[in-house]
């Protein structure tokens, strides 16, 4: 099970002669009508930069702009053209918005979009990046053939829940229950990918090694949560190498941030941004 002594060395102390630049740029894309958190894009943007990234751009489609730049202060905001707020492919657009991007977040609160099989299929084909892909992403990644992932040139990270991990796996939940290491260790080899399987212990493989998370609270069962967690992994791939470590640092980051916004808190009014305003303190513990 992971520890605090294991990722401390993810967040050395920063030399003075260091800039924004050093930390990497990160970027953000999701969002549409139907999603309604405004807020939880601006939580999940605001936990990259939290978790230390060096700039956090939010890219969503330009009918949210009204929306959703209420909410960002020290984010940055990229506008894709659309069609009912669902993102319209735009290669130049795509492109723009990526550039200088070290990691990139797809898919949360993303909806359905006619195109969005599209973007995603464009990034993951022309990109070498490491992008980490959530919530509607995956639902898309489902239905897509999966050999992408052992074509593409970007470095993936997956992260399911146990009904998100059963559509992409084709197997049942009972039957990841009984076995989830091996299965996630087995689906992670089979796709040359980082799989984050969310539960009360999280399992963070790449098909050779293992690593559990323990950390978390009842607290943390609000909308959002997750949100807060893939803000925090992009955040951190702004200026760590993906590995299983890195991963499975931004799961033990989220889940101490929860512990400790709980412990001021409670357990039935927490929401997701109390976690993101735990997130440097957990840091500080880890550093300790």
């Amino acid at each position: 099970m992971l520890q605090s002594k294991d990722i401390k060395n993810i967040f050395p102390i920063r030399k003075s002669n260091t800039n924004k630049g050093d930390y990497g740029y990160v970027a953000i894309m999701g969002g549409c009508i139907n999603y309604s958190g405004a807020v939880k894009l601006a939580n999940m943007s605001l936990s990259a930069l939290r978790a230390g990234c060096g700039v956090s751009k939010l890219i969503v489609a330009k009918s949210l702009s009204n929306i959703v730049a209420p909410y960002l202060l020290e984010q940055t905001l990229f506008l894709i053209d659309d069609i009912d707020s669902n993102m319209v492919f735009n290669q130049h657009q795509i492109d723009y918005a990526l550039s200088k991007v070290k990691a990139l977040a797809i898919g949360m609160g993303w909806g359905n979009g006619q195109d969005n099989e599209k973007i995603l299929k464009y990034i993951l084909e022309n990109y070498e990046i490491p992008v980490v892909i959530d919530a509607d992403g995956l639902n898309i990644l489902a239905k897509m053939n999966k050999n992408i992932l052992n074509t593409t040139k970007c470095n993936i990270i997956l992260t399911p829940h146990l009904k998100e991990f059963e559509r992409l796996s084709g197997i049942s939940i009972g039957e990841i229950e009984k076995n989830k290491n091996n299965i996630a260790k087995d689906f992670a080899k089979k796709h040359n990918i980082i799989l984050l399987l969310k539960g009360s212990i999280t399992t963070v493989t790449d098909g050779r090694e293992i690593i559990e998370v323990n950390r978390g609270c009842p607290g943390m069962s609000t909308a959002g949560s997750g949100d807060v967690l893939s803000g925090i992994l992009v955040g951190l791939l702004g200026y760590n190498a993906p590995s299983v470590l890195t991963i499975a640092a931004g799961a033990y980051i989220a889940g101490l941030a929860g512990e400790l916004a709980q412990k001021e808190i409670n357990d039935v009014s927490m929401i997701a941004s109390d976690t993101v305003k735990h997130i440097p303190d957990a840091i500080n513990k880890i550093r300790e």
